[in-house]
């Protein structure tokens, strides 16, 4: 594994691990501020809203400058984000804090997986990405706990020092192990955007989005429906995250390997057992042990998609792969705030508990079906692309 991998993906345990930590913390956070569980719940959506405005936004930016330097900048918004998280003073500038490292996070992600998949030969691309965004999973293994302890026992700004000094190693790590990259030699952003013209791309991103609202309607409820449904105690919630988290890491690095091979029969059949397990979980959660399990198999399977998606967009968006790339990670997390919303509905209406695992397998159903109308266009176009030339010659 090439160091720089090591570089990116301690930058992506940072980045995971101030996205996900608050859900912790909220409790302290709304008491130290005098603010209800919701308002504090914001702090989430405001995150994930900078992440979706500053992915292509900064990507687009940082176009022609190397794509080193604009890593390198990246970790520097992150940096400040979460000092500013860390002395906030009042929580509209907690607020702003979030917002602030949110920017960097698509970027970060999109220009990060170039990079990645530049550091390595073309037949083991997929797989670079998947080390660097093990760096996220593993921020849900181990960050994204021991980043509540921290908070819960030393006060929730000690986890945003913490992050802070993170991302200070991501940074003089990039800077330090990432090889130079030259200024790109490829067209002005109005051609670049002009990828976005392309049905594909947009498919692309639509299975993206589809196929993390079906993680997401069932892992933002995982707490209640273990609780409530399957009988656990709210200390067992932790370890059972952790077990989801492990998930993930398998998941990840499997999907890398997977659509090394064959990308789009990986995708067909990653988001098919996404679905399957959803399902299965709306039956599993009513025991321990078969609960459990099934948050292991839940975990590989959603997080088995990244690398693979990651993949699609920037082959099928080659004249801009940073751009399309960032705007893939706001696709992720648009599909996260869908998930979560049509998740909760479900559970508002008196559904009960293991409703959203209805909801995220249609969703997954849904991605699957998105992915299949794309693999028939390229089959579709490869055929009419072998006909041409046998048509000249008669």
């Amino acid at each position: 594994m090439p160091a720089a991998l090591l570089a990116l993906a301690i930058g992506a345990f940072g980045i995971g691990t101030t996205e996900f930590v608050i859900m912790g913390l909220l409790p302290e956070v709304a008491t130290d501020f005098g603010v209800s569980i919701p308002s504090a719940g914001l702090l989430i959506s405001g995150y994930a809203l900078g992440v979706v405005v500053g992915a292509p936004l900064l990507t687009a930016i940082g176009s022609k400058i190397s794509r080193k330097t604009v890593l390198v900048a990246l970790m520097g918004v992150f940096i400040a984000g979460n000092l500013i998280s860390a002395l906030a003073p009042t929580y509209g500038v907690l607020m702003t804090g979030r917002i602030v490292a949110a920017l960097s996070h698509g970027a970060f992600f999109g220009v990060g997986s170039v990079v990645a998949a530049s550091l390595v030969p073309k037949a083991k691309q997929a797989s670079a990405i998947a080390l660097m965004f093990t760096g996220l999973t593993v921020a849900n293994v181990f960050g994204v706990p021991g980043g509540t302890a921290l908070g819960q026992a030393f006060g929730w700004r000690s986890t945003f020092w913490a992050v802070t000094v993170l991302g200070v190693i991501g940074l003089l790590g990039i800077v330090f192990l990432v090889p130079r990259q030259g200024v790109s030699e490829g067209p002005g952003l109005r051609s670049e955007l002009a990828v976005f013209r392309s049905l594909q791309v947009w498919l692309a991103l639509a299975m993206t989005a589809l196929g993390f609202a079906g993680v997401f309607a069932s892992f933002t409820y995982i707490a209640p429906m273990m609780t409530e449904v399957a009988g656990f105690s709210s200390g067992a919630v932790t370890w059972l995250l952790v077990l989801f988290g492990g998930g993930l890491v398998v998941g990840n690095l499997l999907g890398g390997k997977l659509a090394d091979r064959s990308l789009m029969p990986s995708l067909y059949a990653i988001l098919a057992v996404l679905a399957v397990v959803l399902v299965a979980f709306v039956f599993t959660a009513h025991g321990r042990v078969p609960a459990a399990v099934t948050i292991a198999l839940f975990g590989a399977a959603g997080f088995a998609t990244v690398a693979p998606l990651q993949k699609r967009v920037m082959d099928k968006a080659a004249g801009a792969p940073a751009l399309a790339s960032a705007a893939n990670i706001a696709a992720f997390n648009l599909g996260n705030a869908v998930g979560a919303y049509l998740g909760g509905l479900t559970i508002e209406h008196g559904l009960g508990y293991t409703a959203p695992n209805w909801v995220g397998a249609a969703l997954a159903a849904a991605g699957l079906t998105v992915a299949l109308t794309s693999g028939l266009l390229d089959r579709r176009r490869r055929t009419a692309t072998t006909a041409e030339p046998a048509l000249t010659t008669v």
